[in-house]
């Protein structure tokens, strides 16, 4: 069993930046492939990034590559994500996921999730 808190939403003016933790409970964290994914009002939940147990290989949706970064330090039992160059767009409510042995970009591999924090990109 995983329990997975997110922290570090907020409110951000378009262009701004924010930094999402994911804490991790358990001594496995390394074992479990991580992701981020986000849902904005009246959408389906969407794959934002996801990162291997090492953190050797990470996964990008297209609509935040070059923008977003994903990192893990497993000595913390955390995951980060961090969103640089914010639009309006990235709205949503942030979830992360884990997934035992390897990361996905499919919303039904993961077996655990957190219950969401909440970004908002002002205009």
């Amino acid at each position: 069993q995983v329990q997975l808190v997110e922290s570090g939403g907020g409110l951000v003016q378009a262009g701004g930046s924010l930094r999402l933790s994911c804490a991790a409970s358990g001594r496995t964290f390394s074992s479990y492939g991580m992701g981020w994914f986000r849902q904005a009002p009246g959408k389906e939940r969407e794959f934002v990034a996801a990162i291997s147990r090492s953190g050797g290989s990470t996964y990008y949706a297209v609509s935040v590559k070059g923008r977003f970064t994903i990192s893990r330090d497993n000595a913390k039992n955390t995951v980060y994500l961090q969103m640089n160059s914010l639009k309006p767009e990235d709205t949503a409510v942030y979830y992360c996921a884990a997934r035992l042995w390897v990361a996905g970009t499919g919303i039904s591999e993961y077996d655990y999730w957190g219950q969401g924090t909440q970004v908002t990109v002002s205009s």
